[in-house]
């Protein structure tokens, strides 16, 4: 039988939405939810800032590009759509032209994106400080990714990534402050079985890290597998679906205007089931989408609500999100290229056509070409995440630890975006302007005292609450830092790196649960090297 999807109010919340049964300890549960919140009130940045401050579109702009849309859907429509969903599609009115391309009428689109869910929540397991409310213009940063090779630093090459790199990732990403959810950053490229795959980077996620994490699945009837380990993690039958710590990632369109035959089952699987499907439809301008940005997208705008589609045939108001991530190529090589002006502006105008929907959704944004941590991917990554998050992005992915256009990724970048992600959460803050703020009295204070601010009353208490410190860059003086070695940012970066990964052994599964998931599952993590005294940091 399919997994039951439960959608009670939640108690941030006037909306349904994917939480726990009520329970008789409830009221312990939202006493300890109020507290985090006042404690949450009192930090500088938070996550689920509002976003949505920058609008690159005109509201016109936006409607042409969603009219156009509807007009790809329906005249020109999807190829490839598998059996099932062809069978599901024409039930609700849906028709095949001649070619056998799959077409949407304007007004079934328009009816289901007007049921279709608004947001969703993904839990914590071990604690509520990083559930995390999907939808709004809340913005959140994870990683993603899936890069095949990982940076090694010292040596200046790329290798090919591994399970053990995953494990590494996550736990680097537990310690991170700013980096919301943990995203499957690299594929484990020594390993070919595609259910070994599944289940071992399930595993290692649920090894290193606490946070809300994203995985993928190729095959769909490898989904309900992983339902079971999820399910025997948090120690019951139906656990994760009525209260999921993880979505499900899926490419189900091939562009142009193809549906893919297995992640499309994925998606239909993961949706029937009754679990989140983290889509990305990453169409790229002047190589699958058309190399005007506007056409780009109107194309990737179509293919997105064609999953939307796909999900609400299944399952009708089930959650997914919006997953459109228009991409650019580079027109002198046809290659994908991440990091320019382009693909900053394309990411933020896809996240105002999402406020546009009310739908929750996530772009790609930080996907430098650079293959270093260096200051051509310090450039590109400030502007196109700074960008996607102030236009509202739920999820901005790939934002941290990416390198060479999603080819690798490095432990040093992720720990050097921490404090770039810090910077962004704290433009999307803002400056509160009230009757303390405007600072009057503090003015006249220190112009009558002693002719400064640096002790007043005022700068003390907001010291810790209104300004943000880095971790990893340097604001000392010039020759402070000389004298300190005068190390750069990427020296900086490595020694945190082997900080967090020498100590932090997390045992998030205790012995029996992890003995019994490694029992039933082809787990590769040896958990020799799940210890400190693995000696591998």
């Amino acid at each position: 039988m399919p997994l039951e999807y439960h959608a009670p109010v939640h108690a941030n919340s006037r909306e349904p939405a994917m939480t726990e049964r009520p329970s008789r300890r409830s009221g312990g549960r939202d006493a300890r939810i109020a507290a985090r919140q006042a404690a949450d009130a009192s930090r500088v940045v938070r996550p689920g800032l509002q976003g949505g401050q920058y609008r690159p579109l005109s509201d016109r702009d936006v409607e042409r590009i969603h009219e156009t849309a509807l007009d790809v859907l329906a005249e020109i429509g999807v190829a490839d759509a598998p059996p099932a969903l062809q069978s599901l599609a024409l039930e609700r009115g849906c028709k095949l032209d001649p070619a056998g391309r799959l077409l949407f009428p304007r007004m079934l689109v328009e009816d289901v994106i007007a049921k279709a869910a608004r947001e969703f929540w993904v839990y914590g397991r071990t604690d509520s400080r990083y559930d995390v409310h999907v939808g709004g213009q809340r913005v959140h940063f994870t990683t993603a990714g899936e890069a095949v090779t990982v940076l090694d630093l010292k040596q200046r090459r790329f290798r090919p990534s591994t399970l053990l790199d995953l494990y590494d990732f996550a736990r680097l990403v537990d310690r991170l402050e700013h980096i919301h959810q943990f995203g499957q950053t690299i594929v484990a490229t020594e390993i070919d079985d595609p259910l070994a795959h599944a289940a071992s980077i399930a595993y290692a996620c649920l090894a290193g890290t606490a946070k809300t994490f994203g995985i993928s699945i190729g095959q769909a009837e490898n989904v309900a597998p992983i339902v079971d380990l999820f399910d025997m993690a948090l120690g019951g039958e139906g656990k994760f679906t009525r209260r999921p710590f993880a979505v499900i990632g899926c490419c189900p369109i091939v562009s142009p205007l193809r549906f893919a035959e297995d992640s499309t089952a994925v998606l239909m699987e993961t949706t029937r089931l009754g679990l989140i499907g983290d889509v990305a439809i990453a169409a790229q301008a002047g190589a699958t989408a058309p190399a005007a940005l506007a056409g780009t997208l109107v194309q990737t705008v179509a293919e997105t609500l064609a999953t939307v589609m796909v999900v609400n045939l299944v399952r009708p108001g089930h959650p997914t999100t919006f997953g459109i991530w228009p991409f650019v190529s580079d027109l002198r090589t046809g290659s994908f290229t991440g990091g320019g002006g382009e693909e900053a502006i394309l990411s933020a105008a896809a996240m105002q056509i999402a406020r546009y929907y009310d739908l929750p959704a996530s772009v790609g944004a930080g996907m430098t070409d650079s293959k270093l941590p260096d200051n051509q991917a310090g450039f590109e990554k400030g502007v196109s995440v700074a960008m996607a998050a102030l236009a509202g992005g739920n999820y901005v992915c790939e934002c941290a630890g990416m390198l060479a256009s999603l080819m690798g990724c490095s432990f040093e970048a992720m720990v050097i975006d921490n404090d770039m992600l810090g910077m962004v959460q704290r433009s999307l803050r803002g400056i509160e302007v009230n009757d303390e703020t405007l600072s009057l009295d503090a003015i006249r204070q220190a112009v009558d005292g002693q002719g400064h601010f640096l002790g007043s009353d005022q700068t003390l208490e907001l010291m810790q609450t209104e300004y943000l410190y880095p971790e990893i860059a340097d604001r000392r003086s010039a020759s402070v830092w000389a004298e300190s070695g005068g190390r750069d940012v990427l020296e900086a970066a490595h020694e945190r790196v082997h900080e967090i990964l020498g100590s932090h052994y997390p045992n998030y599964l205790d012995t029996k649960t992890d003995a019994a998931i490694r029992d039933r599952f082809p787990i590769r993590l040896a958990p020799a090297d799940m210890r400190a005294a693995c000696g591998r940091w």
